[in-house]
């Protein structure tokens, strides 16, 4: 018994030094990714592009999504703008000058670093009907470089079929995806399975994996029952 205990209190040490040592590592990695150095203002005509085409392929981060609460904070309340004072900015200050200069927040949610605001839930909800198929999304490979600025279902449905080979609901040009929020994420080499987080988390949605289908719906949470 004693052993046993031992060996679960070194698994969770050893599960909380790998959080803490991922928390470190996405700054280093956002610092190395050069920003446009004509930019001296992130606002709504220009943040989230200049930031997307900013992330690189990287070992710690393999997605940077915009949330539906960020991009609101741009689009439709129009307030958020932050001053770069850098001469050579980076990603990282782009992050830091938007948590430090408006509503927006950063989270690591391994792999992926979430721009979001408190009305944003941090968790991607998928039920799980079909393990298999489920297993299949998992060793699936989605594109190599994804980079979508304000992309709705339809522009991403037929991307989803041809990468994954099962069929996406709600189907394109129908009134069941009218509700999902466009989407705005960068990523690199995201397996199927993160390119479906990824998704789900930029469109305010969930997901339903069946055997031969995945069906997306909008994500009825509140904040606090989404979020840890």
């Amino acid at each position: 018994m004693a052993v046993m205990k031992r060996f679960a209190g070194s698994f969770i040490f050893i599960v909380l030094a790998l959080a803490l040592r991922a928390d470190d590592l996405w700054p280093s990695a956002l610092s190395k990714m050069p920003l446009d150095t004509s930019v001296t203002q992130l606002n709504r005509t220009n943040c989230v592009e200049v930031m997307l085409r900013a992330f690189q392929s990287n070992n710690v981060v393999k997605a940077l999504i915009f949330m539906p609460g960020a991009t609101d904070e741009f689009y439709f309340f129009r307030r958020a703008r932050a001053v770069l004072t850098n001469d050579a900015p980076t990603l990282l200050h782009a992050v830091q000058a938007l948590t430090n200069q408006t509503l927006i927040h950063a989270t690591f949610h391994p792999p992926m670093l979430l721009l979001h605001t408190a009305e944003d839930p941090l968790e991607p909800l998928a039920r799980i009907e079909n393990r298999e198929a489920e297993e299949r999304l998992k060793n699936a490979r989605f594109v190599q470089h994804a980079l979508y600025n304000d992309r709705d279902w339809d522009y991403l449905l037929p991307i989803l079929g041809k990468t994954m080979k099962m069929r996406f609901i709600p189907y394109r040009k129908t009134t069941d995806s009218w509700h999902f929020f466009r989407h705005s994420f960068a990523g690199w080499n995201l397996t199927g399975w993160e390119a479906l987080e990824a998704i789900s988390l930029a469109g305010k949605t969930t997901f339903i994996v069946q055997k031969r289908r995945v069906i997306f719906e909008g994500d009825a949470r509140s904040p606090e029952s989404g979020n840890p």
